[in-house]
């Protein structure tokens, strides 16, 4: 597995970016206790989702203002159109991993 960061890292209801070593870099999101993880990349435009705001159960992307849903990575709002990958997180105490695929 591989470590992506602490649970208390990642801030209640918002999201922290993280570069896993040998991986593309990744936001990771805590959802009300529950966290997931995308790619930190939008589908639409060259910006990070990290950088964007988590409104409910949605990232809004800074460039052009789509959404996507953290949970499964679906394009909600236009320009989006295309889905984001979304990860598997795996929690041991305080830490978050990502499992092998």
């Amino acid at each position: 597995m591989i470590l992506l960061c602490k649970k208390s890292e990642v801030p209640e209801n918002g999201v922290l970016r993280v570069a896993p070593s040998g991986r593309k870099p990744l936001a990771v999101y805590n959802l009300g206790g529950e966290f997931y993880a995308t790619d930190d990349r939008c589908s639409h435009g060259d910006a990070r989702l990290s950088s964007g705001e988590v409104e409910g159960d949605l990232i809004i992307c800074p460039l052009h203002f789509g959404s996507f849903d953290i949970r499964t990575g679906m394009a909600v709002d236009p320009p989006c159109s295309r889905e984001i990958e979304t990860f598997r997180v795996v929690a041991d105490g305080d830490d978050l991993f990502l499992p092998p695929a």
